[in-house]
């Protein structure tokens, strides 16, 4: 029971700060200003990730738009989570099996949050104002589904997109979840 506690605890701290991380990489990427003047969201993305990223900056340089110390960061983060899990269950496998964890807690965590832009994206595109966080999520948001958009047409004037999108992360999930056991046994 305490390990499942301490589990799920792990995985909302770290999940909230490393998919922030993963955010601020995102959203760098995609050329959306982070200083709070011009992005409502970016104070909060700073004051989370910050005491990671920036030390991390000084030994690892961004490669292009890539911003390496905040995908670092966010790795870094999952490995911890599932070494202290290896920890607490008294070191059960090998500690490469608790690297591959972390790759694959990373790429879930990657869905997960497409998954929730998309759903907030797809919510906010319902209502009749438009604010500066749907100006900021329908940029992030674009990318992935120009794709879809240009093989799907609007259907009574309604964009499916999202829809779709969302059925694919969701498909993206079970391969992710089938390749982790496939590894790991």
């Amino acid at each position: 029971m305490v390990f499942q506690i301490v589990s799920l605890l792990l995985e909302v701290v770290v999940g909230l700060v490393a998919g922030t991380c993963l955010l601020r990489l995102y959203m760098q990427q995609q050329g959306i200003p982070l200083s709070a003047r011009y992005n409502p969201l970016g104070r909060f993305v700073f004051a989370l990730t910050d005491w990671i990223v920036l030390p991390l900056r000084r030994v690892l340089p961004s490669m292009g738009r890539l911003d390496t110390a905040s995908l670092v960061a966010a790795f870094l983060l999952e490995l911890a989570q599932f070494g202290l899990l290896w920890v607490l269950a008294g070191g059960l496998g090998s500690l490469v099996s608790v690297v591959v964890l972390a790759a694959f807690g990373l790429l879930r965590l990657t869905i997960s949050g497409l998954s929730g832009l998309v759903m907030v994206y797809a919510i906010l595109s319902w209502m009749p104002s438009r604010s500066p966080m749907y100006d900021m999520l329908e940029r992030l948001v674009t990318p992935p589904l120009v794709p879809i958009r240009r093989a799907l047409p609007l259907i009574g004037g309604v964009d499916l997109s999202p829809l779709v999108l969302l059925l694919i992360l969701q498909v993206a999930v079970i391969v992710v979840g089938h390749l982790q056991n496939a590894v790991m046994f």
